[in-house]
């Protein structure tokens, strides 16, 4: 259409097919979530249908941002000259009295949210659902995983043969029969499962699909100790086991009766990637304990956490720092050396 076109509204019955998902589109603006709308021709294969001549059909893909639910909708409209007056100009299309195209859905696929994110080593649901117009037979469902300019078939299931691309995928047969539910089931997510996977459903004259995208999460780990007893120390916050990459690491220092205060001057080691995947990473603070001590935090902010992961240490000044230690240690060696003796008489 030419910018200046005026827009054209089609009128969608939903008589012979059920949209779950409709509801929640139609009111996603009132949570704020803008919710866009494409439409395009939808060619059937030669000889599909006898009557084609006489039909338009379309396809719709609707969205809500912000990982909403997705709806794909075959439309069709009939050419029927004699009972509309008015025309399309340029689709060619009888307009009904208000002036919108009215066509009928044939075929959905829904699913409840394109974007999902779950821990890694946890099981993951991928909804996926369909409805058809009577007359239509379900042929085939066929589950693919795109991620990273590569792709790979997860889950098929073509007239009653089902097959499982990789180990722990599966689909529940009698949902994807009664209740029109194609959603995939995986086992043990490992990174590789990562990224965007296709639900396309073929039936006897259409074919449709979504797109979820399944991000996994690893929660790091933290901890903190002493790397010396220099003065002044040496404090190192050790970060393992996080993916994505993205991390932010923020140390404060708090005096006796004082209030945090953040500091600077944190020095970072190489990062480390594991073989499944996920990063390690160490930050070094040199502390100053004061005069009187302070409580160093290292605190780790990551996607994967509801909240930051906090430890902290306290550092003491030289001549406050306890001389058991020491104590004890000569107290075992000379123990050991009069056991020692002992034996040898």
């Amino acid at each position: 259409m030419a910018k200046d076109d005026p827009p054209v509204i089609f009128e969608a019955s939903v008589d012979q097919v059920q949209i779950p998902q409709a509801e929640a589109l139609l009111h996603a603006d009132c949570s704020g979530k803008e919710v866009t709308c494409e439409i395009s021709h939808y060619f059937l294969q030669a000889g599909q249908e006898a009557t084609a001549e006489r039909t338009a059909r379309f396809i719709a893909n609707v969205q809500a941002a912000g990982g909403g639910p997705g709806i794909s909708i075959v439309l069709k409209t009939l050419r029927d000259a004699e009972n509309r007056a008015a025309w399309h100009p340029m689709l060619n299309l009888p307009l009904s009295p208000r002036r919108t195209v009215p066509t009928t859905v044939k075929f959905q696929v829904t699913t409840q949210t394109q974007a999902l994110s779950f821990l890694l080593g946890s099981s993951a649901s991928l909804h996926c659902g369909f409805s058809m117009a009577p007359g239509l037979a379900l042929r085939s469902v066929e589950w693919r995983l795109q991620h990273k300019g590569s792709g790979r078939e997860v889950y098929s299931w073509t007239a009653g043969q089902s097959q499982a691309r990789r180990e722990g995928a599966t689909l529940d047969p009698e949902q994807l029969h009664a209740a029109g539910d194609a959603s995939l089931t995986l086992a043990g997510l490992t990174l590789q499962d990562e990224g965007a996977y296709i639900c396309q459903i073929t039936t006897s004259l259409y074919r449709a699909q979504q797109i979820i995208h399944l991000n996994i999460q690893a929660s790091p780990k933290v901890q903190l100790h002493l790397a010396d007893q220099r003065v002044p120390p040496t404090l190192i916050c050790r970060i393992t086991g996080y993916y994505p990459l993205n991390l932010a690491v923020t140390w404060t220092r708090k005096e006796q009766g004082g209030a945090p205060v953040q500091v600077s001057g944190a020095s970072f080691s190489s990062l480390r990637q594991s073989m499944a995947g996920t990063y390690s990473i160490s930050s070094s603070l040199t502390a100053e304990p004061g005069s009187a001590g302070a409580t160093y935090t290292c605190q780790v902010t990551h996607v994967s956490l509801k909240k930051p992961l906090e430890v902290s240490a306290q550092v003491v000044p030289p001549e406050q720092r306890p001389i058991f230690g020491v104590i004890l240690a000569s107290s075992l060696f000379l123990l050991a050396l009069l056991l020692f003796l002992r034996l040898t008489r």
